[in-house]
């Protein structure tokens, strides 16, 4: 188990990532990310350690790490891999989840509704990640979970621009609460079309999104 100086760090380097505070490409210092993040040079070398591991850093001979370049083509490679996972993980929440966690879902989605009218796109895709936890608790696979964990982990950066785009958190969340409906009712067979329909929304998403300026497509 890491240390919380190594998790404070982590969850640093991943949301600058996301953000573009350290775009594709980026090398990452360790001496400068001590003085950004302020934990211990060992810490930052295990944090960076910890996401090469996740595929969002990797480490170049002589030359130290830096954030991975994750080209749109391999994004939606990485997402065609999630669809029938998701739709797997859906099917079992709804063969196995509990009333609580039922409702605790429909909680969920009604808090992503407000994000999503009231514009807050942050706390929006907060509640986004918060939701997939909870279907994949509800699922009991954790074996499935873990695989899907693996992959989103080396698209954050992705993510994060499709959040922002105009009309795709509107669209978006009428797809999760379609997934949270169907895992609510019971109902595996709906739950995993439900999920394999919004990863095939975000494959649509990412294929017509615009390059960043200066990276790649």
């Amino acid at each position: 188990m890491g240390s919380a100086a190594q998790a404070t760090a982590e969850r640093a380097l991943r949301a600058a990532i996301s953000r573009g505070d350290l775009p594709p490409g980026s090398r990452l210092v360790e001496a400068d990310l001590v003085a950004l993040i302020g934990v211990s040079r060992n810490s930052v070398r295990l944090a960076i350690d910890a996401l090469a591991a996740e595929g969002l850093v990797e480490r170049i001979p002589h030359k130290g790490a830096r954030v991975r370049v994750v080209s749109t083509e391999e994004a939606v490679a990485i997402t065609e891999c999630r669809a029938p996972l998701e739709g797997l993980i859906a099917r079992k929440a709804a063969e196995r989840i509990t009333d609580d966690e039922a409702e605790r879902l429909r909680e969920q989605v009604g808090m992503m509704a407000a994000a999503v009218d009231s514009g807050d796109l942050l706390k929006y895709s907060d509640l986004i990640h918060q939701l997939h936890g909870m279907v994949h608790e509800a699922a009991r696979h954790p074996v499935a979970a873990g695989l899907v964990g693996r992959l989103q982990a080396q698209l954050v950066r992705h993510q994060f621009r499709l959040s922002l785009r105009p009309g795709r958190p509107r669209v978006s969340l009428g797809e999760l609460a379609a997934v949270v409906d169907a895992v609510a009712a019971r109902d595996p067979d709906r739950a995993e079309a439900a999920a394999v329909t919004h990863v095939q929304s975000i494959i649509g998403a990412l294929e017509d999104a615009p390059s960043e300026p200066g990276g790649p497509a």
